[in-house]
């Protein structure tokens, strides 16, 4: 109903809308930005905010892809992780995200097992956080190992563990799955020139400074504002973002602000 409400909003303010239609590229033409849609019809605009978001890697098991939202999660939002209170849970994933999960989890839920397909954790978890996922007293480690299946009645009542080692596969009791086994970012289709991290999230701000893209290729007397890309009047917000909180109220508190510095940039830049 809020998105409804906001949708009409825009709309009554003179705000045009392209429905089912996908973005092919993006170039920069003078003091233009022109986005290609698949149709082969352009937008022109002097400045343009990237929010594609991230797809998040599911495991592709058909009994747990049923449960989703139903004891199986993506990612592990504070609503979700309160209401587990005391029970058992589970937490896929051997990276960062997995084991800030665990943590988080492990201050309500009253048992946390971390399922990882690593053999050892400090191949993919930082070092400090790789230290407290082991001394945490609630929090068991399960390395080597795969969810390969889930049972239950509308809601997600067991989850099937296989050792990859050995091959033997054990049905354990939960009450949730929380899957953190990393995003996609929505950014192959955007052209060299403007800059990403390591795994294809884009670079903003003081980021920019910091993987020494502003001394290569920005072009202004300014240092770029904080959501801008590499591209001037480029601005990316969202879980697109490298260093985005990935979470609902982040993304939308960044598209808010990123406001400020579009008109900042319409009132430097030319108007033809």
């Amino acid at each position: 109903e809020l998105a409804q409400r906001a949708y009409q909003q825009a709309w009554v303010l003179g705000t045009e809308f392209v429905h089912m239609r996908e973005v092919t590229g993006l170039r920069t033409d003078g003091p233009r930005h022109v986005v290609a849609i698949a149709d082969g019809s352009e937008v022109v605009a002097r400045s343009v905010v990237l929010a594609t978001g991230v797809k998040y890697r599911r495991i592709e098991v058909p009994s747990l892809l049923a449960l989703t939202g139903k004891g199986v999660f993506y990612g592990a939002s504070n609503s979700e992780v309160r209401a587990l209170r005391g029970h058992h849970v589970h937490v896929v994933g051997g990276g960062n995200s997995a084991g800030q999960a665990a943590m988080q989890l492990r201050r309500f839920a009253g048992q946390v097992t971390l399922v990882v397909r690593e053999r050892d954790l400090s191949q993919c978890m930082s070092h400090y956080l790789h230290r407290e996922v082991e001394a945490a007293a609630n929090v068991d480690v399960r390395l080597g190992s795969e969810v390969i299946g889930a049972v239950g009645d509308g809601r997600l009542e067991r989850l099937t563990v296989r050792d990859n080692s050995s091959g033997a596969a054990e049905e354990v009791e939960t009450s949730a799955l929380f899957v953190l086994i990393g995003a996609r970012p929505h950014t192959e289709w955007l052209p060299r020139t403007i800059a990403r991290g390591a795994r294809g999230y884009l670079l903003t701000g003081s980021d920019l400074d910091r993987h020494g893209v502003t001394a290569s290729r920005w072009r202004l007397p300014r240092p770029p504002m904080p959501f801008e890309t590499s591209v001037p009047g480029v601005f990316a917000v969202g879980d697109v973002r490298h260093g985005s909180a990935r979470r609902v109220a982040p993304a939308v508190g960044e598209g808010s602000v990123v406001v400020q510095q579009l008109y900042r940039w319409l009132e430097e830049s030319p108007a033809s």
